[in-house]
């Protein structure tokens, strides 16, 4: 290839805009020994040219218009650090279409629209790369795709977001509420001012859905994923939760069998001795299960300014790599197949029940009858704690179809005896 360097183009100067330009920065000499060229940021599209930047590039760098980095011949890679749908989409897009390479950190956009700029990827015979979208700086889609990719893979479980598990990590250590802890994790900057992305489960839902699509071969979008989040966890459930041998994290849960497949993000009690149950604060982990390497996990920070942009690094070297050797390609789309998505109401799982019920004889006799009816069956009655008039009732039931516990629990609310269903969550433990 008659070039003397390779040229990157970054969209978006944030967070992760700016770790990029560090990292290539501080490891200039060693990227080139590897890709056997210089890679130099040419341009960086930003909208205020004004903004205090926490790093300093060469006048000219910087611009407004985005076609300074998307029609120039002379950039190589794009790379899309700049989040959201639109105009991120667009110039995307438009870069792909010139024959340009692409490195996103985007999940939301991969998990709503991955189809349309992967197609368009192949038809111009562009590479688009996108390791930053999903657990930071964890190497998980190119272990998937590359190191994995002689297995056929029977489930991917993880916590894929930071913000949920410091939270959910601190109410385990300090017995606090879930508002105390999130208050926390806001002054700490962990979480936004508005969380609902994080802690609704949303941001994890985009992640799982792209990790399903990679290790099932099958597209997979956000509106396939159950979603549920984490606020109505207390410290009540925390303490069952320690008193029966788990713990309580918000884990994304995608699974292939009989060649149908089930994603899904929700609060779930995981036994203690499984390897997830020791990450902590705001790290993740993802542990991946395969016909022929077995279980597996990886793990490390699941954000951060450095963390992700190892991962856009890692990815601006690959196709920098194929650029030398002029190929692209290499590892296309992976999802060339079409497998169904199992409804959540047949998915099967244990689960955790907390109710308040009237403090009388018969009550428990009777909400189990009603479960029996609908083919729950109770393996466990926890605790029985008497609230004035009422008493708190815990139960764990063996595996139950989805279905079959929403259906008791609609007739178990209308009872007299039953005050309030404080909390229903999922265990994992016939998973793990």
């Amino acid at each position: 290839m008659a070039k003397d360097r390779i040229s990157v183009g970054i969209l978006g100067l944030g967070t992760v805009g700016s770790g990029v330009v560090k990292v290539l920065r501080q490891n200039r000499e060693g990227i080139a020994h590897k890709v056997g060229l210089p890679v130099e940021v040419a341009k960086v599209v930003v909208r205020d040219l004004n903004k205090p930047r926490s790093v300093d590039l060469l006048p000219g760098v910087l611009t407004t218009n985005p076609a300074e980095v998307l029609e120039d011949p002379a950039i190589d890679v794009v790379v899309e650090v700049m989040g959201g749908i639109e105009p991120a989409k667009e110039y995307i897009l438009r870069a792909l279409h010139r024959g340009k390479h692409v490195v996103t950190a985007n999940k939301d956009l991969l998990a709503i629209h991955g189809k349309e700029l992967f197609d368009a990827a192949a038809e111009h015979g562009s590479d688009l790369f996108f390791e930053a979208s999903v657990a930071g700086g964890i190497p998980i889609i190119a272990a998937l795709k590359e190191s994995l990719a002689g297995n056929r893979i029977r489930k991917v479980m993880g916590i894929v977001n930071g913000t949920t598990n410091f939270i959910l990590s601190k109410m385990t250590a300090l017995g606090a509420g879930f508002g105390e802890v999130l208050a926390e994790a806001q002054a700490l900057g962990y979480a936004e001012a508005d969380p609902t992305a994080d802690v609704e489960g949303y941001d994890a839902a985009r992640k799982i859905a792209i990790l399903a699509s990679i290790a099932f071969n099958t597209r997979v979008t956000l509106r396939d994923v159950y979603v549920e989040g984490i606020a109505k966890i207390t410290a009540r459930d925390i303490t069952y939760a320690r008193e029966l041998g788990y713990v309580i994290k918000l884990l994304g849960i995608a699974r292939e069998a009989g060649g149908v497949v089930e994603v899904r993000v929700h609060p779930a009690f995981i036994p203690r001795e499984h390897p997830l149950a020791a990450v902590n604060d705001a790290f993740n982990a993802i542990f991946i299960t395969g016909d022929a390497v077995g279980d597996t996990m990886f793990y490390g920070r699941g954000a951060g300014e450095l963390p992700t942009a190892s991962a856009v690094v890692g990815d601006i070297i690959a196709v920098a790599r194929d650029l030398t050797h002029n190929v692209s390609g290499r590892i296309a789309c992976t999802c060339f197949e079409q497998k169904p998505i199992r409804p959540m109401g047949e998915v099967e799982a244990s689960f955790y029940l907390r109710l308040a019920v009237k403090d009388k004889p018969g009550v428990l006799a009777g909400i189990a009858s009603v479960f029996g009816n609908q083919d729950v069956s109770l393996a466990t009655v926890l605790q029985k704690k008497t609230m004035g008039e009422d008493a708190e009732i815990v139960l764990i039931t063996h595996r139950v179809q989805e279905q079959n516990l929403q259906d008791a629990l609609c007739i178990i609310e209308g009872l007299s005896t039953v005050t309030e269903i404080s909390n229903v969550i999922r265990v994992v433990e016939g998973e793990a």
